[in-house]
């Protein structure tokens, strides 16, 4: 079964369902600019969960791209991928488990309509419950129901909990107990225990394939505040991860989506462990640029330079070719350019952005190379670490130099020195994921209502050019970021502040409507128009002042808001400016 066959044999499992099929949305999130990227396939849907609605109806499904960096030093082992496919349903307050449930057993199992996987092979984990969530026998016993023995269903932790608290401390927004699928790789385990089950996820001889999140409660700040008005079901299944089982394939990297592209990276690489993380990196970067995302030294953009760096770092002789980089963009291209239409668009783009990019990178390493030969005796960690920050050296690639000079390097220190650059990052973009929509105070849809203000006085002031960049939005102020080529003037800043305070003194109603993105473009909603919209849109006005396409929510009325004041005005990028402002 091919990879085109498990994405289509999954849309029509659910379509013929009652679920309506959406398009993929960007790896940039559109209901939260400032979030780094779109990391599951709910991401885009958090907003209408916590509504209780969507345009298209309350049974949904997609393959949704994503991006997560969490493991990125786990990539080049049989599993873990940067980029990857989500395959996903949701229920927005339609069925709950027992449903969900038997839907997953279907599409797994199923020989005519499923992947016809082998029931005696499966194994799944359920909620043993803690903190006020009580344990979760309802789903035990609904898997029972559908054909799985007793002796195959087992209660774990936190890892039967979305997000999982320890990892998402200050999550807030919806989420509950999950049950998890797992297929025997070995096909004869026979595991009869859950000591045996973990033994054997530990050693890798189960993998999981899907997860059913049963989302009934909300989260403020990490901690659980209550109930959501409407118990609703997100589940999720990795591409790469269905194909190696689906395919008998040892590795995600054995299978269809990266065959053809681990051949190229094989010819410019020394181990398999490299050749994966070229493979891996290069095919995340081609979906990341053909999404507007562009190397730079902060957020998306940073991302975008380290996976490269590290793509450079594995290759032969640290050094990727003009050659091996248009191969191996048009090999990406070429396996999804049927599926992923705006790859095909911007093959060229591509291509130049990550040539220029390696090129500086292949500079800096000359740099770097000759800082490095200037330190003598042991390399110490503030000096590994000024490599890493200042010329882009890969910790690995320091320690490999050194070997070879006969020195030792210190990671103790190193250790230490990076810990405290994670915290300073981390501290910097903390409210990353609630940022315009992550947090749901009451403070916080005032600064959200308050930034579509922002948005149109701005547009108002300067010129039509202006378009929201990304925003950043916590209980104590908004963090707007904007194109426009040149420093905001003093009278340009107060104009723009007494609009957004005329507006809010006018007391305007907010409201919305749902209709088609075409109609929402003709009545001159702001939005990114193109696929990545699905059939239906909510259209946010405030008044006769502002009209966007959003997820919500909102305030009633702009004139709860209090005063706006703009605290400061500065440049986050080449040609973005970033507006910091409060209310009071």
């Amino acid at each position: 079964m091919t990879s085109k066959d498990v994405r289509q044999r999954f849309i029509d499992f659910f379509a013929q369902r009652g679920h309506a099929v959406l398009p993929s949305a960007s790896l940039v999130p559109e209901n939260d600019p400032s979030a780094l990227f779109t990391t599951a396939g709910v991401q885009p849907l958090v907003p209408y969960i916590l509504q209780g609605s969507h345009p298209q109806g309350n049974r949904l499904a997609s393959v949704q791209k994503c991006v997560r960096t969490t493991d990125i030093d786990d990539i080049g082992d049989k599993t873990h991928a940067t980029f990857f496919e989500m395959l996903g349903n949701w229920s927005i307050g339609d069925y709950f488990k027992e449903e969900a449930i038997q839907y997953s057993w279907d599409l797994l199992t199923d020989k005519q309509e499923g992947f016809g996987l082998d029931p005696a092979r499966l194994y799944v984990t359920v909620y043993e419950g803690s903190s006020g969530v009580p344990k979760d026998t309802e789903s035990a016993e609904f898997w029972k129901r559908a054909g799985v023995p007793e002796n195959h269903i087992y209660f774990l932790g936190d890892d039967n909990f979305w997000p999982k608290p320890k990892r998402d401390d200050a999550y807030s927004g919806p989420c509950g107990s999950s049950t998890e699928m797992f297929y025997d790789l070995v096909g004869n385990l026979n595991i009869t225990s859950k000591e045996e089950f973990l033994k054997a996820d530990e050693k890798q001889q189960v993998v999981e394939i899907w997860n059913d999140v049963f989302m009934e409660y909300k989260k403020e700040n990490g901690e659980i505040v209550g109930k959501l008005e409407k118990q609703n079901v997100d589940t999720g299944s990795g591409l790469e991860r269905l194909l190696a089982v689906l395919q008998n394939k040892d590795s995600i990297y054995e299978t269809d989506v990266f065959e053809t592209l681990m051949q190229e990276a094989r010819n410019i690489s020394e181990t398999e462990s490299d050749a994966r993380i070229i493979a891996d990196h290069l095919r995340t970067a081609t979906f990341m640029i053909a999404d507007g995302v562009l190397p730079s030294n902060s957020d998306r953009g940073y991302v975008l330079r380290r996976l490269l760096r590290r793509a450079v770092f594995h290759t032969k002789g640290k050094k990727l070719e003009v050659r091996a980089i248009s191969t191996c963009v048009g090999i990406v291209v070429d396996t999804y350019k049927d599926t992923y239409t705006e790859l095909a668009e911007k093959t060229e783009i591509i291509k130049q952005e990550i040539e220029k990019e390696v090129e500086k990178f292949q500079k800096t390493l000359q740099k770097g190379m000759h800082q490095l030969e200037k330190i003598t005796g042991d390399i110490s960690g503030q000096d590994a670490f000024v490599l890493f920050s200042s010329y882009g050296f890969p910790i690995e690639m320091t320690e490999e130099i050194a070997e070879e000079k006969g020195v030792s390097v210190d990671r103790e220190e190193y250790d230490k020195e990076f810990a405290k650059h994670q915290e300073k990052s981390k501290t910097a973009s903390a409210g990353k994921f609630k940022g315009g929509l992550g947090g749901h105070s009451e403070q916080e849809l005032k600064y959200h209502t308050a930034t579509h203000l922002l948005n149109a006085a701005l547009r108002e002031v300067l010129g039509d050019h202006i378009e929201q960049k990304g925003s950043n939005i916590n209980p104590e102020r908004l963090r707007f970021d904007f194109s426009h080529p040149e420093k905001m003037t003093d009278e340009e800043k107060e104009r723009v502040a007494e609009l957004v305070n005329k507006w809010i003194i006018e007391d305007h109603i907010v409201s919305f409507e749902e209709m088609t993105p075409d109609e929402a473009k003709a009545q001159g909603a702001i939005g990114v128009f193109g696929d990545k919209y699905g059939d239906k849109v909510k259209v946010y006005s405030v008044g006769t002042v502002s009209k966007e396409i959003c997820g919500g929510p909102h305030v009633e009325r702009a004139g709860v808001l209090g005063h706006f004041r703009i605290k400061k005005e500065e440049a986050s990028s080449a040609g973005i400016r970033r507006i910091k402002a409060i209310l009071s």
